[in-house]
């Protein structure tokens, strides 16, 4: 990523030196690097070993450094303005208590199916700590391979391990980082491969981790696939049936998962299946229908309660798979309700849920759909303060429902 921008700098004859982590220099890039003789590269290289949910595969080796020259340089080097000073004697005291979002640990799925299941396998790109994929590793550790952080070689082992169905690999990371393999998920595609894919922490709900880990691209790289299932569960019994049907689905399957816990909308008995939808609310006198999935499902349910009080009735439905999608129910509801459908999402407007319902109804002349996302490049904040704040919280449904 970064060679090229030094490649500008040589060009531009300036006196430049450019100092890199060494994690970013693929062996592209110090091949790049070497061919255009750049000298104004300065490799930093981090050997602390540590990564996020354990060592990293090289751990922590430094003899082959002469730590005690390299310590001797730095303390006889000049010191720019980030290096802090002694603390003033009238300094108030620090308040280290930092408050954090409390997520309860979800019921594993995919340990349950590793029970009755030995080819289910688990592989993760150092987050199984915030993906929980840890739980499978703790029941069978013979079913998980840890992958470290290298998404495109997560996918391309989970590819191999699937050959000749030896295997049903489940995948697990960020959402936004699947975007790095995003050309081995097609090539997986392309030879057919069983694969499963489970992106965690997706939109601006995230909160506090900024745009860096928001995926808000995820469901229409995975929706563009050719042959490929999309999930996106509302709930932890939804994400159950999500898993278990994954399992059982040949091809590319991508499940969209989010990170606020939120309640349980469905009994544990609720059967679900592909392509079709739940009707989580609905009346007699619905003017309109509210699709949204995930945290957006619930936005869409607050919005219902509060336009309920002014005498306008909504029709809430959960799509649970977005691709395929629920023509049938969609259109039967809109048709129900005058024609009226307004979809929200954590996720940008090209390729998600709003598309995707357009798309099932771009036949039905008298049914129109709006659509409200995220529109913007997002910024960090609490979850409750970005979804409103980016036009997906209930108050923004209130007012697209009352100006449709």
């Amino acid at each position: 990523m970064t060679v090229p921008v030094e490649l500008r700098h040589d060009l531009e004859d300036a006196a430049n030196r450019m100092r890199i982590s060494a994690i970013e220099m693929t062996c592209a890039s110090k091949t790049f690097a070497s061919h255009y003789k750049l000298d104004n590269l300065v490799a930093i290289v981090d050997a602390n070993r540590l990564g996020q949910s354990q060592e990293t595969s090289l751990g922590h080796k430094v003899d082959v450094y002469q730590v005690g020259a390299i310590k001797a340089r730095f303390h006889g080097s000049q010191k720019g303005k980030l290096v802090p000073k002694k603390p003033v004697d009238d300094a108030p005291k620090v308040d280290l208590h930092v408050g954090s979002i409390k997520i309860a640990p979800p019921a594993y799925k995919l340990a349950k199916l590793g029970d009755v299941n030995p080819r289910v396998i688990g592989l993760d790109g150092d987050t199984k700590n915030s993906t929980f994929s840890e739980k499978l590793l703790q029941k069978h550790p013979q079913q998980f391979i840890e992958c470290f952080i290298a998404e495109q070689n997560l996918v391309g082992v989970a590819v191999g391990a699937q050959c000749r169905d030896r295997t049903i690999p489940f995948t697990s990371t960020f959402a936004a980082f699947f975007t790095r393999a995003t050309d081995q998920i097609r090539m997986a595609a392309v030879s057919f491969a069983n694969l499963k894919c489970v992106g965690s922490h997706v939109g601006v709900s995230i909160g506090e981790d900024g745009p860096s880990q928001m995926a808000l691209e995820d469901l229409a790289i995975f929706r563009a696939i050719p042959g490929s299932t999309v999930f996106y569960p509302s709930d932890g019994v939804s994400a159950e049936r999500a898993t278990e049907l994954a399992a059982n689905t040949k091809g590319i399957v991508f499940i969209r998962t989010g990170r606020p816990a939120l309640p349980v909308l469905y009994q544990n008995e609720e059967p679900f299946a592909i392509g079709k939808a739940k009707i989580v609310k609905q009346s007699d006198n619905d003017k309109i229908v509210l699709i949204g999935a995930g945290v957006t499902l619930y936005e869409c349910l607050k919005a219902a309660e509060q336009l309920e009080k002014s005498g306008v009735h909504a029709c809430v439905i959960d799509p649970f798979t977005i691709k395929p999608l629920d023509q049938e129910t969609i259109v039967k509801q809109a048709k129900r309700v005058g024609g009226k459908i307004l979809t929200v999402e954590d996720h940008y407007p090209a390729g998600g849920i709003g598309e995707a319902v357009s798309s099932a109804v771009a036949d039905h002349t008298d049914i129109r759909v709006h659509s409200i996302c995220v529109q913007t490049v997002p910024r960090s904040g609490t979850p409750d303060e970005l979804i409103d704040l980016y036009g997906i919280s209930a108050r923004h449904i209130v007012e697209a429902v009352n100006k449709f």
